[in-house]
């Protein structure tokens, strides 16, 4: 896929570009370092990636017009939730590349901003106030060779770096990572969690002290709270 480049990237105002979005939804934070707290989620609508584990395929396709919305709408209904923290996810967000645009024009609102990316898109034009969430792929998502690994070479000490695993083999992946890019001294977290329903945490768990790997296994917390299955939370 094409990259963002300054040149690519829209100069409108945010207000008044037009983003594809599959839902805006007010939950709990399921993830990261940030996991439990009240969020305003954003998911934008459509993703190159066709991750075999997906947990939103109705997020994906592009062609799909969901709610077309222009920025000031987003920032209006992010406003009338009222909570100050705002994750975009997807889909991939950063496909829309009036994202990054408008990911700014929320933190100069005073809100605090976080984007998760399958890890495909150059997250390098991201404003640094945005916490970037990068989701490396493993083998079994049949998705691996789109990582875009200069991804990890430009990190920040507030983002976190995801690995979802679902065999041995990824885990060995994800482990040649975190130790090629020492991505501990590079970011927030380090954060593993297992395919929801097809690795035993207990097994995951074991791998990681086994190996004394410097990462932090974590939950999914809203599969527990609602029906893995249920949107909008």
């Amino acid at each position: 896929m094409q990259q963002p480049t300054l040149d690519t990237l829209p100069t409108d105002d945010p207000r008044t570009l037009t983003f594809n979005v599959s839902e805006i939804f007010y939950s709990i934070q399921g993830e990261g370092t940030r996991a439990g707290r009240p969020c305003t989620f954003v998911r934008l609508q459509g993703c190159k990636l066709r991750c075999s584990w997906c947990d939103t395929p109705y997020a994906l396709d592009h062609r799909e017009q969901m709610q077309m919305m222009t920025g000031q709408q987003i920032l209006d209904r992010i406003e009338a939730i009222g909570c100050g923290f705002v994750e975009f996810t997807g889909g991939e967000p950063l496909e829309q590349f009036g994202t990054f645009p408008l990911m700014a024009l929320i933190c100069d609102n005073g809100y605090e901003v976080a984007v998760e990316t399958g890890g495909h898109v150059d997250v390098s034009l991201v404003d640094p106030r945005v916490i970037r969430i990068i989701d490396v792929k493993c083998p079994d998502s049949k998705m691996m060779t789109l990582n875009f690994l200069p991804n990890l070479e430009a990190l920040r000490p507030r983002d976190e770096v995801k690995f979802v695993i679902a065999s041995r083999e990824d885990y060995e992946y994800a482990r040649m990572i975190v130790r090629d890019y020492d991505l501990p001294t590079r970011c927030a977290a380090v954060l593993m969690s297992c395919v929801f329903g097809k690795l035993e945490f207990i097994t995951l768990v074991e791998w990681i002290l086994e190996d004394k790997l410097e990462v932090r296994f974590q939950l999914q917390q809203h599969k527990f709270v609602w029906d893995p299955e249920t949107r909008g939370v």
